[in-house]
């Protein structure tokens, strides 16, 4: 773990000072936004590496340890018992490499209150935050506007063939026991004449998607629609998904697609293996978990998901509360963008998954000092590489999975990154 910053100093600011903190965010910085909470952050004060990923016990533990390690300075706000936070893209691979960064400066906004937060040396803390004019309700200029790009190729990594023969290598696999569930992954790239901007695809992500959480850290941008887990004080919550319809845009044609989906047993199996791994990942640190017997519906702009709303209570209080990023590590991979059991089907995507996740699928969220934070899964989501996007999208294959049906699913997926990175 590389050394942090020593101190940091956090304060309430003008609500009108947000939007050009958005701005500037947006187009250079690291961004986690949903409806009534944005995080929006830039530079890096420090980074807690976990060098033997989320597998690591030790590893999550240093990296807690660092962002506690930092102390409060010129704090002239008590409203926010949080202290300072970090936040990351995390690898899929859980024993893979990965780090949080502790941001410089960040702006936390919740309806009609914000706060920044700065992190640094002491002479440094106190220099960033008399710098900003934020009582005048200022912030940092962003960037001039650059020209989006308005050529594009769009290609399939591989072959639509190969990706079905892989469905139906995984059906013989789960169909032979050794497996019961796993997802696959399908990848496509796009090669633009113009890098696809940060700024450009979070507004548009941001508009076709209000429902989801909006993330962009280091290249890694998406809109994922499925909350792994949160911690709020002694409270805890997830949502997960599995299980997927086409919409419309037909009333009367996506009620019957979505009572479809309600009353499909295979889905709704495919869905029962994800809620069932979450709650026995959380069980052993709660006092009172609930999950409700019988999905619900969640729409979205061209699909509809099974999801369900897990709640909690954790078992212990205060300093002995596990910190969020622990839970993270019992959790990820859930059976959604994993499988199950989660040892077999991630010893099936080892050798036989052609493609490389990095942090696709993997989580995406922030971890505050007094343990509470939010993370996401990695979905949705693509990889800015200059000219060069990659996106990806996976697949839940059981018993009952069909080739074509699965790759017709992957391109609905698609779409949602589609839709918002090419503009010609």
């Amino acid at each position: 773990m590389t050394t942090v910053a020593p101190v940091y100093a956090r304060r309430e600011i003008a609500t009108d000072a947000v939007a050009a903190a958005r701005a500037h965010a947006f187009a250079v910085g690291r961004v986690l936004e949903r409806e009534h909470f944005a995080l929006l952050s830039w530079g890096a004060a420090a980074r807690l590496e976990l060098e033997g990923g989320l597998e690591d016990g030790p590893s999550v533990a240093s990296a807690v340890a660092g962002l506690r390690a930092i102390a409060p300075y010129d704090r002239e706000s008590t409203a926010d018992p949080g202290g300072p936070l970090a936040l990351g893209a995390l690898a899929f691979d859980r024993a893979g490499w990965s780090e949080l960064i502790v941001p410089a400066l960040t702006v936390i906004a919740t309806p009609g209150r914000a706060v920044a937060i700065a992190v640094g040396p002491p002479d440094e803390v106190a220099t960033a935050l008399a710098a900003w004019p934020f009582a005048a309700g200022e912030a940092p200029v962003p960037p001039a506007p650059t020209r989006a790009p308005d050529a594009f190729t769009l290609a399939s990594v591989r072959p639509h063939e190969d990706f079905e023969q892989q469905v139906g290598l995984a059906v013989e696999a789960i169909r032979a026991g050794e497996i019961d569930k796993v997802v696959l992954v399908r990848e496509v790239e796009i090669t633009a004449n113009r890098p696809l901007r940060q700024h450009h695809l979070l507004e548009r992500l941001r508009a076709l998607h209000p429902s989801c959480c909006t993330f962009a850290i280091d290249g890694f941008v998406g809109a994922s629609p499925e909350l792994l887990v949160r911690r709020r004080g002694g409270v805890i919550d997830a949502q997960p998904l599995a299980g997927t319809v086409a919409r419309s845009g037909d009333p009367e044609e996506d009620r019957r697609l979505a009572e479809q989906l309600l009353a499909s047993a295979k889905d709704r199996a495919e869905h029962r293996f994800v809620v069932d791994a979450i709650l026995t990942a959380l069980a052993p640190y709660c006092r009172d978990l609930d999950a409700p017997a019988v999905p619900h519906l969640l729409e979205l702009r061209n699909v509809a998901h099974l999801a369900t709303h897990i709640t909690g209570e954790l078992a212990d209080e205060g300093e002995d509360r596990p910190d969020v990023l622990t839970l993270v590590a019992e959790v990820h991979p859930t059976p959604a963008v994993g499988g199950s059991p989660r040892a077999a089907a991630l010893e099936y995507l080892a050798k036989f998954e052609p493609v490389e996740r990095g942090r696709f699928a993997g989580p995406v969220g922030y971890l505050a000092a007094d343990g509470d934070g939010e993370w996401w899964i990695g979905i949705r989501a693509a990889l800015l590489e200059g000219e060069r996007t990659r996106l990806l999208a996976g697949v839940g294959i059981v018993a009952g999975s069909e080739p074509t049906a699965e790759l017709a699913e992957t391109q609905l997926k698609l779409q949602a990154l589609l839709a918002a990175a090419v503009r010609p």
